[in-house]
């Protein structure tokens, strides 16, 4: 029997919850972060035995709001090869753009010891997505010294963006959170990959990594899965080493890309809802999202 589609599941599965605002969502900021990959019939068993312990974030009566990140990295993709060889001192950068509004960020993920990851962000609204102000740069640079003692790279450019939906359930204890995003696109302006559309990517954010999502999840028989978005897009997308990752790229995505285009580097990604229906000279839009 097939499985049912994630984002319609998930979206049903939000609208029988209720709903809290931005304001009583849990910032956490510092946490640890721990990924799970899920069918879309699990997702609907781990709703049921979460059962009223949980609300949903909704804005303006919308409870599944669309996503795009824009990530940066060095011509020799160090942040990527950094998480491949699992270094406890690393960095990821990017862009986030809420397209439901929510205005635009730019953000710096550090992880360091004992798994740990902290979460730093300045507001980044009327900026191109692909670009790095002087501010931003300071920023990047500021914050790694000072956090991870790692001097900034000399080149940061946008690598690739990705596109997704998004669902947040929220603990009512304050203790934890959990995003459910479907939908996913990888697109680099040359190539695009998107994930199946019956999987969820599920990410428990807590300050211990052990909430009652991980426990809930652990007897639904689901383990954590190490990986990220920007690892998983670079390795679809380039072909580029990806041993560690081999299995959830062979379940999680639908298809790999075909030949890579040669395309300038430097360009605009673009946003689905944003970009016009004739690619004008200068940008990348991609397709968008599968909505």
């Amino acid at each position: 029997m097939a499985e049912p589609y994630a984002d319609v599941l998930l979206a049903g599965v939000a609208a029988t919850m209720p709903a809290v605002g931005l304001e009583d969502v849990p910032e956490l900021m510092s946490r640890v972060d721990c990924k799970y990959i899920v069918t879309a019939s699990t997702m609907a068993r781990l709703a049921a035995e979460l059962g009223d312990r949980f609300v949903v974030l909704g804005i303006e009566g919308r409870r599944q709001f669309r996503y795009t990140s824009t990530y940066f990295d060095t011509p020799g993709l160090l942040t990527y090869h950094q998480h491949r060889q699992d270094r406890r001192r690393r960095f990821k950068l990017r862009t986030r753009t809420y397209l439901d509004g929510g205005g635009q960020w730019l953000e710096l993920k550090l992880s360091g010891a004992r798994g740990s990851t902290d979460k730093h962000r300045i507001p980044y609204d009327g900026v191109p997505s692909h670009t790095l102000t002087s501010q931003a740069l300071e920023f990047v640079h500021d914050t790694l010294l000072s956090e991870l003692r790692l001097v900034a790279p000399e080149t940061l450019e946008p690598v690739l963006a990705t596109d997704y939906k998004r669902v947040t359930l929220i603990d009512r204890s304050g203790a934890a959170r959990l995003t459910c995003d479907t939908g996913l696109v990888c697109r680099d302006g040359q190539r695009s990959s998107p994930a199946r559309g019956d999987l969820v990517l599920l990410e428990s954010k807590s300050a211990d990594g052990k909430a009652l999502i991980d426990k809930v999840l652990r007897g639904l028989g689901v383990r954590p899965v190490s990986v990220s978005k920007y690892c998983l897009a670079v390795a679809a997308l380039r072909e580029l080493p990806a041993n560690r990752w081999h299995p959830v790229l062979q379940r999680y995505l639908a298809h790999r890309p075909g030949p890579r285009r040669p395309v300038a580097r430097g360009r605009s990604f673009g946003h689905p809802s944003r970009s016009p229906s004739g690619a004008s000279a200068g940008s990348w839009p991609g397709p968008s999202p599968a909505s």
